[in-house]
């Protein structure tokens, strides 16, 4: 039965206050986290054989996060998310053959300790990619099953005598011949991947227990879940399927139970309204995609109409720390490339997402606007680390070729350039964990008369902050601001700016606590960002 939004939002606010408790008791994530997706295959190569590796991270964890909250050479990110590191045969990592062993190609289990205890050093929280949909058609439970109809492993997975000819969500065939017996066994993605089964309690409780060691046994502090939205089957629906939900809030329920200080987040790639029926008593959180479809096309096509309808649906029905924007992610072409490599517009969206509610999450080599379409390896080439050869990835041959604009979309390169967009990325996750209205506060909309202005209060705890963005290619001489009624408390408010030119003039707000008229900032040239902090005066 579907519920309503008011029905849902009042259970995610007991569910809130049962789980979290008081302000001093919420969350690490919920306070002011900003993460970093890293695909460690291409992220640094320690010994020189082509392919990215766990001590390769260990030493480039100072760009993310050297520890010092006086510094601001690192990004300053406080999470990472590293796609798949479980033993696989594929270079990506999605199909798994072993759960409790890292990667060969990236190193060994204390390998993997090490880092995380280095990244805990600097305050950096672990997350890994957590596949539960399927196992690879590799794996030795798999195996078995195949060749043995007796083996306990048979119930494991999904297996019929015939084709039941059942196309999936995009058309796919998602019924396998099988490779040494006359019948077909259900994967949904390919037929490397067959899919789990979890009418079977025996396939939940192995899950919590793979949870469960790379908790207790590798450190880890949480887990990103793939394609939960397909983890169970209705006959023909593969998608959103009712016991996909209880197969979600059990698992929820667990991970709070034996480690409540873990943070998980659920890839539901939908529509907002489909990601609902995911809370409130499932997981902490969920990708917003609809979000990230409409920061990027605002950016795109210099106009704001569409962009807060989409955060504005979040924000009603879903607490903030339990939502996650980012711009693009490994499966999508990136977002220098849908900017069509502009890097004034990447600077846009990167101001605009690192300002929003929710959690955010930065993929490896969108801060130096490293390009990059599909096919999938293309989306995930080497990090771009210097001007060197290989980029300073690797002293070998690279597993993947770099981006032809690897000369210039580096750290190197841009670290040495003030205006660098690598310089303002560090720039707005510094203010985003150090200010708690960028980092926990509601987001009020405000209007200027033109969809080429975005503009937008972030507030919480006394403390509030103005954005306001050109997102047009035409200078604007003056904006003017206007908001509903009771944004602010009545009073004289002086702008002190974060981020661009000083503010113009101070801001008074009457009984009724609705701005009018007000002009912060005076002309503003194309693609310009202004981030101001609004003190109220005594």
């Amino acid at each position: 039965m579907k519920r309503s939004a008011a029905v849902v939002c009042a259970l995610l606010a007991g569910f809130q206050a049962e789980a979290y408790g008081q302000e001093a008791n919420r969350p690490w994530w919920s306070r002011n986290t900003v993460c970093y997706e890293v695909f460690v295959r291409s992220f640094f190569d320690s010994d020189g054989d082509g392919i990215g590796d766990l001590n390769g991270l260990t030493r480039k964890l100072d760009y993310i996060n050297d520890g010092n909250p006086a510094t601001r050479g690192d990004l300053g990110a406080n999470c990472i998310w590293l796609m798949p590191v479980a033993e696989s045969p594929s270079y990506h990592g999605y199909d798994v053959v072993d759960y409790y062993r890292v990667e060969r190609d990236y190193g060994t289990n204390d390998d993997f300790k090490r880092m995380v205890a280095e990244a805990h050093r600097r305050g950096i929280r672990v997350l890994v990619d957590l596949v539960l949909n399927h196992s690879s058609s590799d794996h030795p439970y798999f195996k078995q099953a195949l060749v043995d109809p007796n083996s306990p492993y048979r119930a494991w997975y999904q297996f019929s005598p015939t084709d039941p000819a059942v196309k999936g969500p995009w058309g796919q065939q998602v019924w396998h011949r099988s490779y040494n017996r006359d019948e077909h066994y259900f994967g949904l993605f390919v037929r490397e991947m067959p899919d789990l089964n979890y009418g079977n309690p025996a396939v939940r409780a192995e899950a919590q227990k793979i949870a469960r060691f790379w908790i207790e046994e590798l450190g880890v502090d949480g887990f990103r879940l793939d394609a939960v939205a397909h983890i169970g089957e209705e006959g023909a629906k593969m998608k959103h399927a009712g016991n996909t939900f209880e197969v979600l809030r059990e698992f929820g329920a667990y991970m709070r139970r034996v480690a409540p200080n873990a943070f998980t987040v659920g890839e539901v790639m939908d529509s907002t309204g489909a990601m609902l029926p995911y809370y409130p008593d499932q997981l902490d959180s969920h990708f917003a995609f609809e979000a990230a479809d409409a920061l990027i096309n605002a950016v795109r096509t210099g106009s704001s109409r569409a962009l807060f309808p989409a955060i504005a649906r979040l924000q009603r029905d879903v607490p903030a720390q339990r939502w996650s924007p980012f711009l693009r992610n490994h499966d999508q072409t990136r977002a220098m490339t849908e900017l069509r490599g502009d890097f004034a517009r990447a600077r846009v969206a990167a101001a605009l997402m690192l300002t929003m509610p929710g959690i955010p999450f930065v993929y490896y080599g969108e801060e130096i606007g490293i390009t990059g379409d599909k096919p999938d390896p293309r989306l995930r080439t080497p990090m771009q680390w210097t001007r060197e050869p290989n980029a300073g990835f690797t002293r070998g041959l690279p597993w993947e070729p770099l981006q032809p604009d690897s000369l210039v979309a580096n750290v190197q390169v841009q670290e040495a350039d003030p205006g660098s967009l690598l310089n303002l990325y560090r720039t707005l996750i510094h203010l985003r964990t150090s200010n708690p209205a960028l980092g926990a506060g509601d987001l009020v909309p405000l209007d200027a008369g033109t969809d080429a202005v975005a503009a937008y209060l972030r507030r919480a705890g006394g403390r509030t902050v103005l954005v306001v963005a050109n997102l047009g290619t035409t200078a604007l001489p003056r904006v003017v601001l206007s908001s509903a009624e009771r944004v602010l408390p009545a009073g004289r408010y002086a702008p002190a700016a974060l981020l661009g030119a000083p503010a113009t003039a101070p801001l008074r707000v009457g009984g009724d606590g609705r701005i009018r008229g007000y002009a912060p900032v005076g002309a503003m040239a194309p693609m310009e960002v202004r981030i101001l902090e609004l003190a109220a005066q005594r």
